[in-house]
């Protein structure tokens, strides 16, 4: 981190209701110099490290998603979308929050999050792609550090734990541990607003991201608008995503005049899309009648694409429900008729694993993964299969055949750890396990991790280092976060 002085306090707008607004004062605390007017920002290596402890801070707030299909559908969309924004080289890392909350939101370096709240209430692929151009132009255009611009400094896990909480909407234990100084008053909410200005040049560098990616650009306007109408009468239980990125009439305007601006043509949705939207109904549904019901009547209206995504559900409802044979009717029916949709195979694979046909699982996961050999999300399943089944050499060959971006992901370092455990490592499994705890915020328990492996007996020097190293780094994480000059 550079040694710039911090110059002066940072101001946090309170939301305690519709109609009052505080100012909140965070005496003391240091944030990472984000830059200044002269435009000299962060380094890359700085921002890195604050995104990393954002998305690190996001767990202990909110449950992320961990199902390998839906992160791949997301993370898909956004690579697509980046790939024609202004900077198609930067890192971005696209992640689902598990809430009914319709919020998305863009953190530092490049971590956008997308509820799935938001994700249900879209009726288009191009609405959500629309909602995610939006935030990834807040990235591009550097609106969070030009908002930070004129604000004191926080140290980098205080600032991540505190901008997630403003970000969120939301309060919790490690929001309050990062903000525990400032905050006097009992029930409050964070507010992080983007001026008028940012809102619309991200709406302008959105909609031409979008347009070249092959998404609908009328899609924004459509979307803030029936956002707008469909919370006109809720009172002070406003979307957390109009708290932030408030729409008017005059936004819905501009944009839909931009819109016209582009040539008319069809848009249709992807079946990813149709899939992913129907296996989080699914997932997440409190009343499993009800959604059976939803998803029956489906079946007698719309076209045939949608029949077979409203079976499909079905078929997810009755996994869920440890319906195996149920389950097994629908996914083999589906495969057979759609051979090249991977869905469908990988749910047929699942059934098997969780009915514990863990050979026939094998067989189908194997199957799967020489006709998708790119396919992280099969691969992941995979894995988890062959370890059931006491495979772990089978299992870290395929885990190591992962992506990149799928091997910075929590899920990577926990499944090691199973694998060194199998094979009897114990000192590289409680490594990898201390991995996993600290990519989820929890770095205490990391910090035990680490302290179990160093008891163990005949470790190799190489590991003793290794170890006495990471726990350096873990205790350095621990002081920031309780540092208070």
């Amino acid at each position: 981190m550079n040694n710039k002085f911090w110059r002066q306090l940072l101001l946090i707008s309170l939301l305690t209701n519709a109609n009052a607004i505080f100012a909140l004062e965070l005496d003391k605390i240091e944030l990472p110099d984000m830059g200044d007017s002269a435009g000299a920002l962060i380094s890359p290596a700085e921002e890195k490290q604050f995104g990393e402890a954002f998305f690190r801070s996001l767990h202990t707030q909110v449950t992320i998603n961990q199902d390998s299909e839906i992160q791949q559908y997301i993370q898909t969309i956004g690579e697509k979308l980046v790939a024609h924004s202004d900077t198609p080289s930067y890192p971005f890392h696209f992640f689902v929050v598990l809430e009914n909350d319709i919020n998305a939101f863009a953190g530092p370096g490049g971590y956008i999050g997308v509820n799935s709240g938001l994700i249900l209430m879209t009726e288009a692929e191009s609405e959500l792609a629309s909602v995610m151009a939006h935030e990834i132009a807040h990235v591009t255009q550097r609106h969070l550090y030009r908002s930070y611009e004129a604000s004191s400094r926080l140290s980098i896990p205080m600032a991540a734990a505190t901008l997630g909480a403003i970000l969120l909407g939301t309060q919790s234990a490690a929001a309050g541990q990062a903000a525990i100084m400032a905050i006097q008053a009992g029930s409050v909410q964070f507010q992080i607003d983007f001026t008028r200005e940012h809102e619309a040049e991200a709406d302008r560098v959105g909609m031409q991201t979008l347009s070249s990616s092959t998404y609908d650009p009328r899609s924004m306007p459509t979307f803030f608008e029936r956002l707008q109408q469909s919370t006109r009468y809720s009172g002070q239980n406003v979307p957390e995503f109009l708290r932030t990125h408030p729409v008017t009439a005059s936004r819905i305007s501009d944009t839909r005049g931009r819109a016209d601006n582009y040539p008319y043509k069809q848009y249709p949705d992807s079946l990813a899309y149709q899939l992913i939207k129907t296996k989080l109904q699914v997932l997440l549904s409190r009343d499993d009648h009800e959604i059976r019901a939803i998803l029956q009547a489906r079946l007698n209206q719309g076209l045939p694409e949608q029949h077979t995504v409203a079976t499909y559900g079905l078929g997810l409802l009755a996994l869920k429900m440890q319906n195996f044979a149920e389950a097994e009717t629908i996914f083999q029916t589906l495969t057979q008729a759609n051979p090249e949709q991977p869905h469908y195979a990988a749910a047929l694979a699942r059934t098997a694993l969780e009915a514990s046909n863990y050979k026939l699982a094998l067989t189908r996961y194997q199957k799967l993964t020489a006709q998708f050999p790119d396919n992280d999300a099969i691969k992941l399943e995979y894995v988890g299969a062959l370890l059931k089944t006491a495979n772990p050499v089978a299992a870290k060959n395929l885990l190591l055949t992962t992506s990149l971006k799928t091997q910075s992901l929590p899920v990577f370092s926990e499944l090691l750890a199973q694998i060194y455990g199998d094979l009897n490592q114990p000192a590289e499994s409680h490594r990898y396990l201390a991995d996993y705890y600290f990519a989820t915020g929890e770095t205490q328990q990391a910090i035990l991790q680490i302290r179990l492996a160093q008891q163990i007996k005949g470790i190799a020097p190489q590991m003793v280092s290794i170890l006495r190293e990471k726990l350096a780094f873990l205790w350095s994480i621990v002081e920031q976060e309780h540092r208070n000059p």
